[in-house]
């Protein structure tokens, strides 16, 4: 086993009373009691005041490498907070996008949970797309919020879940979280994430401020708890993984990070299993090309071709239109049954133009029904992806293409990997760090529209869903 000890640590105050051992129960009635991190964690963070009997600290911040448990912990928080209250609590849940958060919440939390719904007081468990929640006995909920600037306005919230944070490169979460938290006294935001990049602003303040915190010996407002290595440690040497992973040989092995080690690129190892913070240059994408060539104002002219793209787990779908190096995200939503019906409606407004669809990807079982609706597909084969990516990689490069700017976008661009075909590559779903679907369908809009022109008029400031 491995206890490996946090580089940051907000100490535990003895003379505070704690709903750490409650949180520590109520995961062990779930059959996952805490590792000593997790049970560290939930100690300090849930010290309360002894005047006042609130929470002592209104933000934890935790930051461990990935594979260490932060379901759990979150959860059996979550719990507590639903349970152990005396009145009926608000609970949010939110990850890097609303498509994510209801994905953790419906497919990690929720399987823990349906084993022992009664056990835990829950009424029901709602699955319904835009209403999935965790209903209690007491009235409590466990809801999701999407990473919107407006999401959950005029409702309160008790307990707010940011996980993931290193996704986030704006303040649209706070933005939602801390005003319907205002008349909350005692409300909490747990923060739990692995590091980012440079530009994880939110999450690279919220580490400093946690830093500071701990360093000064605040006792109240931020609890701040940090599993890392080193920068100057040998990121092949077990014992720096000993040293910074809380949960070696608990629930990942030696030869699991071993393995990562050997496959994973260098900057991607760090962050992901040293908890290193890394530099926007690992990106495929680098961030100074990409802010070149988007902006709030360009749109297609002439007229457009049109991609569609669809994530592997069939969970969301996206739309872009391009013309003339110009490519638009037009809609980006949860499912994709509306994908057909949308591309139908748009040839229609739009003179029938050309449609785009990776014939290798997850997107190609909806050619037959396209075509049966009359569409005009044209199926890009591996060698046309492969075009595609190479012509998207360099136009962004040279400054030769232009993209309105949209935050789906900037997420794919973000996370996106690549996979060696021959002596070239293309983009990869299955390894990216966010749904890459609206990239993919940009790089193909574009390549397409790059092959044939039509006159026509095309009004994209009109198709936008933000």
């Amino acid at each position: 086993m491995n206890d490996a000890l946090p580089r940051w640590a907000t100490p535990r105050s003895p003379d505070r009373e704690t709903i750490g051992p409650a949180i520590g129960a109520i995961a062990a009635r779930m059959g996952l009691p805490l590792m000593p991190w997790q049970q560290l964690v939930a100690d300090v963070g849930g010290e309360m005041d002894l005047e006042t009997g609130l929470p002592a600290y209104r933000d934890v911040i935790v930051t461990v490498p990935r594979q260490s448990g932060k379901t759990t912990l979150v959860l059996g928080w979550e719990l507590q907070r639903a349970l152990g209250w005396g009145e009926a609590q608000r609970i949010v849940y939110s990850a890097q996008s609303g498509n994510d958060a209801r994905k953790k919440l419906i497919e990690d939390q929720v399987p823990l949970l349906e084993r022992r719904k009664s056990k835990l007081g829950i009424q029901r468990i709602l699955r319904g797309m835009g209403n999935e929640a965790v209903e209690f006995t007491n009235g409590s909920r466990i809801v999701l919020l999407a990473s919107t600037a407006d999401s959950g306005h005029g409702k309160t919230v008790d307990l707010g879940v940011k996980d993931e944070f290193f996704a986030d490169y704006d303040d649209r979460r706070d933005q939602s979280l801390v005003p319907a938290m205002a008349t909350r006294p005692a409300a909490q935001v747990l923060t739990t994430s692995t590091m980012g990049t440079d530009e994880s602003i939110p999450l690279n303040r919220a580490v400093e401020r946690g830093r500071l915190a701990v360093e000064l010996g605040e006792r109240s407002g931020v609890c701040y708890f940090e599993w890392s290595a080193a920068p100057a440690d040998d990121p092949d040497d077990p014992e720096t993984w000993r040293r910074c992973m809380p949960a070696l040989n608990r629930t990942i092995t030696e030869a699991v990070v071993a393995h990562a080690r050997a496959t994973l690129p260098a900057g991607e190892f760090s962050r992901a299993f040293l908890n290193l913070r890394t530099k926007a240059g690992d990106r495929v994408l680098p961030i100074e090309a990409w802010n070149a060539v988007c902006d709030d104002q360009s749109a297609p002219e002439g007229r457009p071709t049109f991609a569609l793209d669809v994530n592997p787990e069939r969970s969301a779908g996206a739309i872009v239109a391009a013309s003339a190096g110009v490519a638009e995200l037009v809609e980006y939503r949860d499912a994709i049954g509306w994908l057909v019906p949308r591309s139908v409606e748009l040839s229609q407004r739009w003179s029938a133009p050309r449609w785009i669809v990776d014939s290798t990807g997850p997107a190609a079982s909806l050619i037959p029904e396209m075509e049966r609706a009359g569409l005009k597909v044209e199926p890009a084969s591996a060698k046309d992806l492969v075009a595609a990516c190479g012509a998207f990689y360099d136009g962004l490069l040279e400054n030769r293409i232009r993209i309105r700017r949209h935050v789906r976008l900037d997420e794919a661009a973000a996370g996106a990997a690549k996979r060696t075909i021959g002596d070239a590559w293309a983009w990869t779903r299955k390894s990216a760090a966010s749904d890459i679907s609206p990239l993919v369908a940009a790089t193909l809009a574009l390549w397409g529209a790059g092959q044939t022109q039509a006159p026509s008029v095309y009004e994209g400031r009109g198709l936008v869903v933000l």
